[in-house]
């Protein structure tokens, strides 16, 4: 061996395998014992090749064979591994670019192209999520790559898990909601607390928010606080929800006008509330605008408008969107977008007949404060009921409609709702006084009083959209609540329920007195009786 290496005719068995890759690192000292140098090649004779050479590397100067250590052999291997698999992909590519050459040209690459075509087109607008120095087809090639592996990761983690608590199933009570019925035949579930029809100084009516039922109204409100201040207060479900009937056609008209015949209905002769929280504030605006004489007032809290809405400036668009989470943006994409897409979330989620948690449910941030109520037994046991009644129906097509109503054009503005009266004097005396003139602005349109409550560490319903509610309706009552959240404010607080009664009504002087009727029929009896024994009385004397 010694003499075929001197005499350069021939190579041995390392040289020959260092010769199909790279420099190995190997270096063989000139000094090494022929004998020593035969017993490291039997030793090393299935040795793996790697950056650094074989298993087994001679170091000079000490005549010994220093072992590569484990992780060595690994990292080795994984970056062997890795450099094959890339020339594996890149080859495949080439391949598979060279097989659909001309394939365009086929009649089944003209049916495809179409399609595709149509589908990019539909689909160009997530492009505007990408940076913009990447290619949208390679960018895109790596999301989906990506994604399928995560898929492939999740599948075989969770594959390999076997002590997983199973969720809990949803459960659904029997049905017994109070219902009415409507001019069109529908039925509308609804559920009443407080005082009685005929002694109550004030009537409330609140549709709820999304994912929500007539179990909400404002949750955790105590029936004495209602009776102090003389309140009745009616929830009810929104169409297609809990225990009431689909609309076919609904909008914000149609709501509106459900709401004043239900109010009708049970009786509601004067003036009434409206309540909206969260995204069932859309539906007390609706009633401002096309029953504002049936309204005393409107009590919202942290009202969502429309992240769509024309009258939004670049500030406070930036200011809204940048406190959701990425799924909730891509939920409002979906519902002014794609809204059919909206099914499949919200049958893994919500529709799925087992409980969750609305931060994950409704992909929602949420602040310590609201996190800590979250965890509270009272508003789990809230939670859980009013979502199960929510799902009864367990149809996604009433969620989607509401979530389409939210982004999509409302037909009205906030701006239209509450208007400054303009000056109707003319002259130049009549134009001085109106400047000087201390007596307060009057307002056309909705007359009443418009409070809004807002919590300042609110990420569901960011400040700066009610700012901008109170922007476009000058009118209203903007009450900031510093600390507070998007629910903890709202929900089960007994002190801030009083707080928003005495806001809206004042010192409480609770239920109307009820003077008791009295029988005209047993009153003229009784008369006649005192007549006739009167009289007999007198003819015995």
């Amino acid at each position: 061996m010694a003499s075929a290496r001197g005499g350069g005719g021939g190579m041995t068995w390392q040289d020959e395998l260092a010769s199909l890759v790279e420099d190995t690192g190997i270096r063989y000292g000139a000094g090494v014992p022929a004998a020593d140098e035969e017993e490291r090649d039997a030793r090393d004779l299935g040795g793996r090749v790697f950056e650094k050479g074989y298993y087994g590397v001679y170091e000079e100067g000490t005549g010994a064979v220093a072992e590569e250590s484990l992780k060595e052999q690994l990292t080795g291997f994984v970056m062997a591994t890795g450099e094959m698999l890339r020339e594996l992909g890149h080859g495949c590519w080439d391949i598979a670019q060279q097989s659909l050459e001309g394939v365009e040209e086929t009649y089944v690459g003209k049916k495809v192209k179409g399609h595709w075509t149509v589908a990019s087109q539909r689909l160009e607008f997530l492009n505007e999520y990408l940076p913009e120095d990447r290619d949208p087809v390679h960018a895109w090639s790596v999301i989906i790559g990506v994604f399928l592996l995560a898929l492939l990761v999740l599948s075989v983690n969770s594959g390999n898990e076997t002590s997983v608590e199973l969720p809990r199933k949803l459960y659904i009570s029997p049905p017994g909601a109070s219902r009415i019925q409507l001019l069109d035949g529908r039925y509308v579930a609804y559920q009443e607390k407080g005082v009685p029809a005929e002694s109550a100084r004030f009537c409330m009516i609140a549709p709820h928010s999304f994912l929500s039922s007539r179990f909400a109204g404002i949750p955790g409100v105590k029936e004495s606080l209602l009776e102090e201040f003389g309140v009745r207060l009616v929830t009810y479900d929104l169409p297609g929800f809990g225990e009431s009937d689909p609309h076919l056609s609904r909008n914000l008209n149609s709501s509106a006008m459900d709401m004043l015949h239900l109010a009708n209905a049970l009786g509601v002769t004067d003036k009434f509330w409206v309540v909206g929280y969260s995204g069932g504030a859309m539906h007390a605006w609706a009633a401002v605008r096309y029953i504002p004489d049936r309204l005393a007032g409107v009590a919202l809290f942290a009202p969502m408008a429309n992240p769509y809405d024309s009258s939004l400036n670049k500030e406070e668009i930036h200011k809204i969107w940048d406190k959701w989470t990425m799924k909730r943006k891509l939920m409002f994409v979906l519902a002014r977008r794609i809204p059919s897409l909206l099914s499949y979330f919200y049958h893994k989620s919500f529709l799925s007949g087992e409980y969750g948690q609305p931060e994950k449910w409704l992909s929602l941030s949420l602040g310590k404060k609201d996190k800590s109520l979250l965890e509270e037994p009272t508003f789990r046991e809230f939670w859980e009921k009013d979502v199960s009644e929510s799902v009864r129906q367990g149809n996604p097509k009433p969620f989607i409609e509401e979530a389409v109503l939210q982004v999509s054009n409302w037909g009205f503005s906030l701006a239209d709702l509450q208007v400054q009266r303009q000056h109707q004097g003319k002259g130049l005396l009549s134009w001085l006084k109106s400047l000087y003139s201390q007596a307060e602005h009057e307002w056309a349109g909705f007359p009443g009083p418009i409070h809004i409550w807002q919590g300042m560490d609110d990420n569901v319903v960011p400040p700066s959209m009610t700012d901008f509610a109170r922007r476009m309706i000058p009118g209203a009552t903007l009450h900031r609540l510093l600390g507070e959240g998007h629910l903890s404010y709202f929900c089960f607080c007994d002190d801030c329920h009083r707080q928003i009664f005495s806001a809206l009504f004042g010192t409480p002087q609770g239920p109307l007195m009820i003077e008791p009727e009295v029988d005209q029929s047993l009153t003229e009896e009784y008369i006649d009786e005192e007549e006739t024994t009167l009289h007999n009385s007198t003819e015995q004397e």
